[in-house]
């Protein structure tokens, strides 16, 4: 493979893991909030926020998370046959599967980029008592799309080098 695909897969890799390994501690963030949320409820204290921030975090965490759960095959997967398949069926198989992922994540892209544009554009708000603005949450979720994306990139690439015999390490 040519050096600069190497180094692609090396900066994506190097990238994702570091914001994937961030995300895991939104999940003590969610707990948290919802602790929180708890005690308030216990004191009849008004916290009219605390639900959909705990839902904010979580789609936070695993759309910052994806990347590096597809990364480290953390995904899940069935694997009836898979497993006993050779590392060159392997990549011939993912390759596949990541051309197919490369489609659905262009297509989730462009709905990502349009509803994130809107909600900048109209100030959009959720239809909540709290009412909080949805264009940082598009954002990150955005963001997890086009870090999907790379990383989908990244295997086809390995797996072409896999194919070919020289994998990326």
């Amino acid at each position: 493979m040519p050096e600069f695909i190497k180094t692609y897969v090396r900066v994506v890799d190097r990238f994702n893991r570091r914001v994937g390994l961030f995300a895991m501690y939104l999940i003590f963030a969610m707990f948290a909030i919802l602790l929180y949320s708890s005690v308030s409820k216990a004191f009849h204290l008004p916290a009219n926020w605390t639900l959909e921030s705990a839902q904010f975090t979580m789609a936070a965490y695993y759309m910052l998370g994806g990347a590096f759960a597809m990364q480290t095959d953390d995904h899940v997967r069935m694997d009836l046959f898979y497993g006993s398949w050779s590392g060159r069926k392997r990549a011939a198989f993912d390759l596949v599967t990541a051309i197919a992922l490369i489609v659905f994540l262009g297509f989730m892209l462009y709905g990502g980029i349009t509803s994130t544009t809107y909600a900048i554009q109209f100030k959009e708000k959720s239809f909540s008592a709290w009412a909080p603005y949805m264009a940082p949450l598009k954002i990150i979720m955005t963001l997890g799309i086009v870090m999907m994306l790379a990383q989908a990139f990244s295997a086809l690439f390995k797996d072409i080098a896999e194919l070919r015999g020289r994998p990326i390490a």
